[in-house]
């Protein structure tokens, strides 16, 4: 496993602000989890269908990720991560744009990834609230767009270097991106199934949990927290685990 992440040091999230026409009071998410869990239901409830045969194995990709994350030869770690953090950027984006129209305030008043999960955002005073799924995903991609552009965190011209803080930023994009795969797993599989996308959905997102295992961004109990982790796609990453589709 890469090295990637040895060398962060005490550092600071980067200043930076979702830019949205409704985002007064919000700032860039805190590095803190963000996660509220709700009362346990009274039953345990349906499985969830991505965790279900044969939508768990529907894939593209057969057989190891590891040649795919793994950085080619002569390529600098860090540009490797930022290219790979915006391919996912683009593609969730592009995943997240054909679900807009079911991904309303009405049916996803909370970002929810679980049966009892709730991630949450900061709020001016730096209090985490609870806001509905399309809000909470439109600052995040909006945040990211904003980080993606800017040429002192991801410098596109010669003889530019990557800040020293890059590998904490990297974490930080990559828990974001996280959240916004785990809502919709939760919430709106169903439509993907319906779109027949989910061979090139779970493709996706497995795809970026190997690519987070390699370079040291995917850490589940940070991600999910503890309580978190036997719900939503903490579930899913496990069941890939045993299936041999992600390395133990």
């Amino acid at each position: 496993m890469s090295g990637f992440l040895n060398s962060i040091g005490r550092l600071r999230a980067p200043k930076r602000s979702p830019t949205t026409p409704t985002n007064a009071g919000f700032f860039e998410p805190l590095p803190s989890p963000g996660v509220d869990f709700g009362a346990l239901p009274a039953s345990p409830g349906p499985r969830p269908l991505y965790l279900c045969q044969p939508f768990v194995k529907a894939a593209l990709v057969k057989g190891s990720f590891k040649t795919i994350v793994a950085p080619p030869k002569y390529v600098d770690v860090n540009e490797w991560v930022a290219i790979n953090l915006f391919d996912f950027y683009h593609n969730l984006n592009h995943f997240y744009g054909v679900l807009t129209d079911f991904c309303t305030l009405q049916n996803c008043p909370t970002m929810s990834a679980g049966p009892t999960l709730n991630f949450l955002w900061p709020d001016q005073s730096q209090r985490l609230v609870s806001l509905p799924a399309p809000t909470y995903i439109d600052f995040v991609m909006s945040w990211l767009q904003k980080l993606l552009d800017d040429e002192s965190v991801f410098p596109t011209k010669s003889g530019r270097d990557f800040p020293q803080s890059f590998a904490y930023t990297a974490k930080h994009i990559y828990k974001h991106l996280f959240r916004v795969f785990a809502h919709l797993y939760h919430a709106h599989f169903e439509t993907i199934l319906h779109l027949s996308i989910e061979a090139h959905f779970n493709s996706l997102f497995a795809h970026f949990l190997a690519f987070g295992r390699e370079f040291d961004l995917l850490v589940m109990k940070e991600l999910m927290t503890p309580q978190g982790l036997g719900q939503g796609v903490g579930e899913l990453a496990e069941k890939w685990r045993e299936m041999g589709v992600l390395e133990a």
